[in-house]
């Protein structure tokens, strides 16, 4: 993927343009009040630059930030205009922003004067004063996350946005880690009860991940574009908002998704001919349902924090709720003899915790700014959030779901072939953590840079990043190929399944390049709130070219599991 800034277009200044809401924009879809204007494919990348001169101050009142809202409410069923941005502004140096900060009130995020004009969601984004502060690069302006907490010039380079992302991204590893293990800790607790209960929870977290977790991850990227382009704009206040609408959201979509979860048994029972495992999976998911909600709510809180830079936040989290969620499953399963409901009893109430713990290092700790209480305003205006969460769903389910089918098709090649793929599909989660965590923090960053009317240096994070899961992927590639012969020897004593891992190493290792580069730029179009370029693009890859390929080498041209893992690597290079 080629994202960049042409120099003619960054020359050309910005005319601005007032649309109504039943006015089409140049790019073919209608800005709402509270959404960011995205970027128009019709001039490269471009960069919708918000009000940075009408900032509200970090020292504002809780009352105050609650009238913003109120205002905003009450504008809401008003024609509001946005700001259609046909050209970049021009910057001084494209790949290198320099500007001074004054009167910095936060180490996180500096403010300017407050004057009589107030912001709220359905404030233009990008007003004529702007136009001239964003062709002044020393002009004070509002500092989000591209800043490096001092006051004084501040420059944007490669080597800073490198740093700043790998100081991002080395929590975020950990994170997922931490996270995954909430159900890595079921398996191994149940695994010694028997290969019954071992196969009863290994299908239910597969059903759980792929009608809930996953729905609730998907949605949830609607913030990582809404919270961190507004916190970059300067208006904090939007922030708390954002989230409490998802969090909205997020529940009434688990109304669905309990009743897959309370009918488990009998859905499973016609995909499963094990009738004894179905029956156990479906108990587990029906007691999982009691932790639904706090894991939504988490999911939602995770994009609030991560948005304000506190990437540390959620590793806290889960450094404190991941052990305790292990010991859990011990004292449930076989300390106190509950056997299988142990675990997932275990499982609900760490996703309850989890939201909690978050919310009081929010509250004691950090990020309590953007937060400023309740508002009957997170029932309205939904819109924006869902034309970015409905695509962004559909980004992280297509490849979930694609992987899901290829090992449901090594079933029918042989029992071999199936243990293999168990190995590749479990390598390809570990492998993935490498690249995954600097799409999240690639995608904050870039969303704060946009947010904050910086297109010279979003397009150094762009370069970056790109870079980034280049390195990532050859790191992957290198390793797995290093070391094909010695890898599969931790999963497996059989010679035979060996064998069969190591034929299909050197295809898988040239896949890891593929999947680096798809992931950061997914994370990418998410930063821009392009969702549903991704949306389309990871429907058309992978159901139109990576299944069905697979399906006919690996059936009709007998290419076995190798074969398999041709039409997602095809898929992906695509």
């Amino acid at each position: 993927m080629a994202l960049h800034f042409s120099d003619e277009d960054v020359g050309k200044g910005v005319s601005i343009r007032a649309v109504g809401k039943t006015q089409q924009a140049s790019s073919g879809s209608a800005h709402c009040d509270d959404s960011p204007p995205l970027p128009s494919p019709a001039v490269g990348l471009m960069v919708p630059l918000p009000v940075t001169g009408l900032v509200p101050s970090t020292l504002l009142i809780r009352e105050q930030n609650q009238n913003l809202a109120q205002q905003a409410e009450n504008s809401s069923s008003e024609d509001n205009s946005t700001a259609q941005i046909e050209n970049i502004p021009q910057v001084h140096h494209p790949s290198k922003v320099s500007f001074r900060i004054t009167n910095t009130e936060s180490k996180k995020i500096g403010h300017d004067h407050m004057n009589n004009n107030e912001t709220s969601e359905t404030t233009a984004l990008l007003t004529e004063g702007d136009v001239q502060a964003s062709q002044n690069p020393y002009s004070d302006r509002s500092s989000a996350k591209y800043l490096d907490g001092e006051e004084g010039e501040v420059e944007t380079t490669w080597r800073k946005e490198l740093i700043i992302l790998i100081k991002y991204s080395l929590p975020l590893m950990l994170t997922c880690v931490l996270q995954y293990s909430l159900s890595g800790a079921s398996v191994i607790a149940v695994g010694h009860l028997g290969k019954t209960q071992l196969g009863a929870v290994s299908l239910a977290i597969m059903t759980s991940n792929v009608t809930g977790y996953c729905t609730y991850a998907g949605l949830a990227t609607s913030l990582d574009t809404l919270c961190a382009q507004a916190y970059g704009s300067g208006r904090p206040h939007l922030v708390g908002l954002y989230l409490q609408r998802t969090v909205c959201f997020l529940w009434i979509i688990t109304i669905p998704i309990a009743a897959i979860w309370l009918s488990g048994t009998q859905i499973l029972l016609r995909i499963t001919p094990e009738r004894e495992s179905a029956e156990l999976a479906g108990l587990y998911l029906k007691v999982l349902l009691l932790g639904a909600p706090g894991f939504a709510m988490f999911e939602a809180g995770k994009r609030f924090v991560q948005a304000q830079g506190l990437f540390n936040a959620n590793l806290y989290v889960l450094l404190i709720c991941a052990p305790l969620n292990a010991f859990m499953n011990w004292l449930f399963v076989w300390h106190f003899n509950w056997g299988f409901i142990g675990a997932p009893v275990a499982v609900a109430i760490t996703h309850n915790l989890l939201p909690l713990c978050l919310w009081l290092y929010v509250y004691f700790v950090d990020g309590r700014e953007c937060w400023n209480g309740f508002t009957t305003q997170a029932l309205h205006n939904w819109y924006p959030m869902i034309r970015l969460a409905v695509p962004g769903y559909v980004m992280l389910i297509s490849e979930f779901l694609c992987f899901e089918i290829l090992t449901l098709a090594s079933a029918h090649l042989s029992a071999t072939a199936l243990a293999a793929q168990s190995v590749l599909a479990t390598l390809s989660f570990v492998t993935f953590q490498i690249p995954f965590p600097v799409s999240i923090a690639a995608s904050t960053r870039l969303a704060n840079l946009i947010g904050a009317g910086l297109p010279g240096a979003s397009q150094v994070c762009i370069n970056v990043t790109l870079a980034m899961a280049c390195c990532a992927g050859a790191f992957n590639v290198v390793m797995l190929t290093t070391l094909r012969h010695n890898i599969p020897k931790i999963f497996t004593s059989d010679p035979i399944v060996t064998d069969l891992i190591v034929n299909v190493i050197p295809l898988f290792a040239a896949f890891q390049m593929f999947d680096a580069l798809v992931a950061n730029s997914s994370g990418l179009l998410r930063g821009m709130g392009l969702q549903k370029i991704g949306g389309w693009v990871a429907v058309s890859c992978y159901y139109g070219i990576a299944i069905p390929v697979s399906l006919g080498v690996a059936f009709g041209l007998r290419g076995s599991l190798f074969g398999l893992w041709t039409g997602p690597a095809i898929g992906l290079f695509l």
